[in-house]
């Protein structure tokens, strides 16, 4: 009797452990757009985004990042990114692949090496190193953090830099610290999936690429309203 109890404890137990492992790590995917406005508002209405999505399990995905900018009707810069990616500790992925950028002419192709993740305090983190052509090698550093002042009404500081270590007088980019941005959106989540923002951004450019603005007629540093809407699934 001792021997057909334990054999159906094994048989119920061995299946059930199998088919958890199975349930436990799922094929997920999401896409998130965390920027979708409309910039300037009640000037140009220029319109800018930011998304990115991914497929995987817990451990390896793969990404989807795009961002960029249509300004008087013209796409002044699209850049995507392909990545390779993988949880390396809680909370944290580091990722590899390939950054294309459409805009500005000429195209301009980097590979890209980077964490993605949530830092201590909550500061949701994106730090990207990217190897281009000639040996141009950019920085990139992005830090949001969420300050919850009810379950629906969240304000997001945003700040974004950009370095490079060389000149790119082709796409009007310096070396160096090249252009910081940073931006304050206010949403409003009507559903946790759905959030229209209003909010305000600060561009300014720095060495070589402010004096490239210059020699356009551009301004350097820019001030600008901004309403958008924020979506995920």
């Amino acid at each position: 009797m001792h021997r057909i109890f334990t054999l159906l404890l094994v048989c119920m137990v061995i299946p059930s452990s199998y088919a958890a492992g199975m349930v436990d790590d799922p094929m997920l995917t999401m896409v998130k757009v965390d920027q979708l406005e409309i910039t300037d508002i009640g000037d140009d209405n220029d319109l800018a985004w930011d998304a990115q999505a991914w497929v995987g399990k817990d451990l390896n995905k793969l990404w989807f990042k795009t961002e960029g900018e249509r300004v008087d009707n013209d796409f002044e810069e699209v850049e995507v990114q392909l990545l390779y990616s993988r949880a390396i500790a809680s909370y944290w992925d580091a990722q590899i692949g390939w950054r294309h950028d459409i805009k500005p002419k000429p195209t301009r192709d980097w590979l890209a090496v980077g964490v993605q993740g949530l830092a201590p305090y909550f500061f949701e983190t994106d730090i990207a190193l990217f190897v281009g052509d000639a040996g141009n090698v950019g920085l990139r550093t992005k830090f949001e953090y969420e300050f919850m002042f009810t379950q629906k009404w969240i304000l997001t500081p945003k700040f974004e830099a950009n370095l490079f270590s060389k000149k790119d007088k082709h796409v009007e980019t310096g070396s160096g610290l090249s252009d910081v941005n940073l931006g304050l959106r206010l949403r409003y989540e009507i559903k946790r999936e759905f959030a229209p923002y209003i909010g305000i951004e600060w561009d300014k450019r720095y060495g070589d690429t402010a004096d490239f603005a210059r020699d356009e007629g551009d301004d350097v540093s820019e001030t600008r309203w901004v309403a958008g809407i924020r979506i995920w699934f």
